[in-house]
Formats: C-alpha cells, structure tokens, sequence
C-alpha cells in the first residue's frame, strides 16, 4: 500500500535513516480499537501535545477532493499511521521506505500501514500491527489520536484509513523485512517545512504534484500529498517556490497517487 537504502544501524533521532541488520469522515480514537495502543479521546488530550490536539481536531474535518473520496462500498480497505513524535528538533514523523523488489510501491517511501485483516481491531489495529512489523514500534507506547477522513486510491483501489498517533514512548526503530522495508527514518518536521526541500514532481501524464527531499529520499505521491495537508493544517506550512518542478526519476514504479488532487 502506498501508505528506504540498506546497511547496518538504526534511525537517528533527527531524521537519520535506519537501515536493515465505508467511513465517510473521521473519528476519534476514543471509538476505536487498538492493537495494545493507548486510545486517548480529544476530550481527555491533557498528555497530549497542544499542536496535536489542534492538528487532530482540524485534520477529522478536513475536506477530501472530489478525486480522493472513496467510492460507496469501494475500495480494498487499509490504514496507514501517521506517528508524530517529539525529536531533539521539534515533532518528527515516521516513515518507512519500501524495498526495491516489491511488486507494487517499490522503492517509495510510505507511512507504516497496510490491508486491514479480519484479526486487527479495524484501522487503528492495522496500523499499529503495520508499524510493529514494518519498524519495530512498540504499539504499547503510542497513543492513538484520532482516524482521518478515509482517502481512495483509484489506481491500486485502496481505501485508506489515516490513523494519527502519537509516540509516547519511542524506541529504537529499524526495518523489519529486508524484503519489504529497506529503511525507516524519523523526519523532522522542520525538514519537510524547509522551503529548499520541497519541490513538484512531473508524472508521465504531464500532471505534477508536490514531493520533498528529505532522510535522503525523495517523497512523492501519495504520501507527499498527506504530508502537504499536514504541514497545511498543523500550521507548520511556509512559503516555497511550486514553480520547481522536477520529472519522477526513471525506472520510479509507477503506482499510487500521480495526478494533481482536484
């Protein structure tokens, strides 16, 4: 699912990458399952983060695009987990980049998640589960925000479930399969915030959406989109030239979200 390189150690804590050895709307977490995850309601956020509990309660009523919203009964359904958590330099965000062999998504940095099966407590279990498998996070030391508005992907037809949690104890992140994950990385916010990081990238349709380069890789597609609402709506957005516009490296696989969002 769409929501990287390999080599010994795990992920610094500013960003450094680690490298192997039908809902129409949101809801909080507090009516959700886990998977061993804390549910922590937005009414009873004390232990949260301010910029968390704002960030949350905007991205529950955000607006999908007429091109992302799910199809009525439609779509293969899974979740990815956006994880924030508190960096040296500010609230980081945990990514994961696919191996290269990987039949669908390969080489494409993601957020942790994947197909929700039938023994996960729905969204928020998958991706704790996804999280747990893909980058050694300790569900038991996240706490689960809320899940976002479900987004549709047309074409691998999956619909996606945003879990937003917050990493209340972190640890110690690397790949789990080599043969899925090649590298995790915590990314400071700040870096995907930076101007100078942030650019378009050119699909073969001719259409451009927006990306970063961060943690050494290049974020595009589907999780660069969720990453530039993000910035938007937790207010961490600052001005960048869109008019820098670069074409998809070649060989890049071609799945996901690639067109610009209506």
């Amino acid at each position: 699912m769409p929501p990287g390189p390999r080599s010994e150690g795990r992920a610094t804590r500013e960003g450094g990458t680690a490298k192997t050895p039908p809902r129409r709307a949101g809801h909080t977490a507090g009516n959700t399952a886990g998977s061993d995850g804390r549910r922590v309601p937005l009414s009873q956020a004390s232990e949260l983060p301010r910029w968390l509990v704002a960030l949350a309660g905007s991205a529950e009523k955000m607006t999908v695009p007429p091109s992302l919203r799910p199809p009525p009964g439609g779509g293969r359904h899974s979740a990815i987990l956006i994880l924030f958590g508190d960096g040296p330099r500010g609230p980081d965000l945990l990514l994961v980049q696919r191996s290269s062999s990987l039949r669908r998504h390969a080489g494409q940095p993601a957020f942790p998640g994947g197909v929700i099966d039938s023994g996960d407590d729905g969204p928020a279990g998958a991706a704790l589960r996804e999280a747990a498998e893909e980058a050694h996070v300790d569900p038991a030391g996240v706490d689960v925000v809320a899940i976002l508005p479900d987004l549709y992907i047309s074409r691998t037809g999956y619909r996606v479930s945003p879990v937003l949690g917050w990493w209340r104890k972190p640890v110690p992140v690397m790949p789990g399969d080599p043969a899925e994950v090649a590298a995790v990385a915590r990314i400071p916010v700040a870096d995907l915030a930076d101007p100078a990081r942030r650019l378009m990238i050119r699909y073969p349709s001719g259409q451009a959406g927006p990306a970063f380069q961060a943690a050494g890789m290049l974020i595009w597609g589907f999780t660069a989109f969720v990453l530039d609402r993000l910035l938007a709506l937790g207010g961490w957005e600052r001005p960048w030239d869109a008019a820098s516009v670069a074409d998809l490296p070649p060989g890049t696989a071609l799945t996901g979200l690639q067109d610009p969002v209506a």
